[in-house]
């Protein structure tokens, strides 16, 4: 990951410059798609080390790591919610991995957070 051991970021600004380009620059503007369809009422900071939205609990997170980046989507029921394409571009139990330097599509980020968002308000 970005970070040395032992120097957790204590903003998403740190965590950001703290990171490598191009790496930086791609979470960058993941970050502000993020941004542009979070709700009222959410709040951004740092959560297990990583940028994390929360909103009626956890809502998505993202983070750099040597070989690529992830957008951890924070409830893996959220997949199911998605079209059968962006289901398969599943990487782990919960996240999205993507190249360093290609943010993911900007649709796809939407979908995503909105899909989170939807979840959060039926708990």
């Amino acid at each position: 990951m970005a970070m040395r051991k032992g120097t957790a970021p204590a903003t998403v600004e740190e965590y950001l410059d703290s990171v490598p380009e191009p790496a930086r620059t791609t979470l960058a503007n993941v970050r502000a798609v993020i941004q542009s369809v979070l709700p009222q009422g959410a709040t951004e900071g740092i959560s297990y080390g990583i940028p994390s939205y929360k909103y009626k609990g956890m809502l998505v997170g993202f983070g750099a790591f040597k070989s690529h980046c992830s957008l951890f989507v924070m409830n893996p029921a959220v997949f199911d919610l998605l079209p059968p394409e962006l289901q398969a571009m599943r990487s782990s139990k919960g996240a999205i991995q993507f190249p360093v330097d290609k943010a993911l599509a900007v649709a796809l980020i939407k979908k995503v957070v909105k899909a989170r968002i939807a979840q959060n308000n039926e708990e």
